[in-house]
């Protein structure tokens, strides 16, 4: 499988063809999420929709920590290969694995245990306690095949290939697809037969991944192996601030989540669709955040701070081509977007009005995602915990309780969307005149 080597050539070419696997797979993986909640929708009703809304918020706040330091991983491996350190990247590399693999049966065992304490922290109605419970235990059992699976994607993105993560994503979605109405339905297991099914579909994905790359010798994996005092240093010293930055945007999302709950189910439900239908609108940007990512890490690491330059600059014009586009085709399919998830009136009524609402808010989301991906990318991991916390808890979601106590319910919307105009400000204002540029992660060959 072809590897970029994003030092040299053409930036417009390589983001784009380097930047659309990425998207698709993005695509590919929100359709596990996408296809549960039109099963359990279906099949279940609006209160287990809501209810994997809310245990799905949970999941993510538990694995942030692991997820910053997998962000860490792309940093770190790609100035690596941008340095062209082959000893380097095969011992961080086994870093990464030994740490990972720790945290992952850490807080996998830590989550199974307070699975229902967090949701009554979070207030959620108690219609969907029991089934948000169960949804979210059987998950925190299988951690490891989760996050496992994103891993080796990541391994191969920093070393600039984002074509083959995008085959083991297609086995797990074709495995999903069979599986979900086969656990919820015939096997008659309800909620938990959806989180079953995107465990077993993930986890097959994964070993079948590891295998791939192991006999193609994609990636240096090695027999797992302690790893030196200044690997894991240096590791721990970027991963505690980016899994704290997580930490910070899974919890501003449980907190946002709060806000929703207290409007009671119908919302709640509402909500939950439109999160689906978000997380696919928000994948363009996503991806380009990515691909800014290994792009500068690789420039970076080979000292090409021009072509850095010009990275950011193609990834804010695609952000705003593409997110503005697909804004506009919002307008015309969010009500039967929704009613792909449910049919009750109130709850549609709220998922409707939220989603058209945010859509033309998100280029400004974007940005975030772009430029925060270069600075990130640098090793900055400090300064991009600041910005988290400056977007959520002092911007998000004070002006989401503040609108939606002003405006009710329609409040929700309007407040996340100004917090995305503001914190796109602020990130471009470090950006442009913070100090990132001076983080030196590894001695100059």
């Amino acid at each position: 499988m072809k590897q970029y080597d994003f030092t040299n050539g053409n930036i417009m070419k390589q983001m784009l063809f380097f930047s659309a696997p990425l998207l698709l797979t993005n695509l590919l993986q929100v359709s596990y999420q996408f296809i549960d909640s039109l099963w359990v929708g279906n099949l279940l009703g609006a209160n287990a929709l809501g209810a994997v809304a809310v245990s799905s918020t949970v999941i993510f706040t538990v694995l942030s920590f692991i997820i910053g330091i997998n962000n860490v991983a792309l940093t770190i491996l790609s100035q690596q290969k941008g340095r062209e350190d082959e000893s380097g990247l095969k011992k961080y590399l086994n870093a990464f694995v030994v740490i990972l693999t720790t945290l992952s049966l850490l807080l996998g065992f830590i989550g199974f245990l307070f699975a229902e304490n967090i949701l009554r922290w979070m207030s959620t109605p108690e219609a969907m306690v029991q089934d948000a419970t169960i949804y979210l235990q059987i998950n925190f059992l299988g951690i490891l095949l989760l996050f496992g699976y994103n891993f080796i994607a990541t391994v191969l993105r920093a070393l600039g290939d984002s074509k083959t993560p995008l085959y083991f994503v297609i086995i797990a979605v074709i495995l999903n697809t069979v599986l979900d109405p086969l656990f919820i339905y015939v096997f008659n297991l309800g909620i938990a037969g959806a989180a079953y099914a995107t465990l077993v579909a993930q986890g097959v994905a994964f070993v079948a991944g590891l295998i791939f790359i192991l006999k193609k010798k994609l990636a240096p994996f090695t027999i797992p192996f302690v790893p030196k005092k200044e690997e894991a240093w240096l590791i721990l010293k970027l991963g505690i601030p980016s899994g704290l930055q997580m930490t910070v945007i899974a919890a501003g999302v449980m907190a946002i989540m709060s806000v929703v709950n207290s409007f009671g189910e119908g919302v709640v439900a509402g909500f939950g669709a439109a999160q689906r239908l978000d997380s696919i609108i928000m994948l363009p940007a996503m991806a380009l955040g990515t691909a800014v990512n290994s792009m500068a890490g690789q420039n970076i690491g080979a000292g090409k701070w021009n072509r850095v330059r010009q990275i950011s600059i193609y990834g804010i014009v695609y952000n705003f081509a593409i997110m503005l586009l697909i804004a506009i085709l919002i307008v015309f399919v969010a009500e039967w977007s929704i009613k792909l998830f449910i049919q009750e009136t109130e709850a549609v009524s709220f998922g409707v009005k939220y989603l058209i609402t945010i859509a033309f808010f998100y280029p400004f989301l974007g940005i975030n995602f772009i430029l925060n991906g270069v600075v990130r990318a640098s090793g900055a991991m400090f300064q991009v915990l600041v910005l988290n916390i400056i977007s959520f808890w002092i911007l998000r979601y004070p002006l989401t309780y503040l609108f939606s106590n002003w405006w009710g319910e329609d409040g929700i919307a309007y407040g996340m969307g100004v917090s995305f105009v503001i914190s796109s400000v602020f990130a471009y204002a470090y950006y442009r005149y913070g100090k990132w540029k001076k983080v030196k992660l590894f001695q100059v060959n």
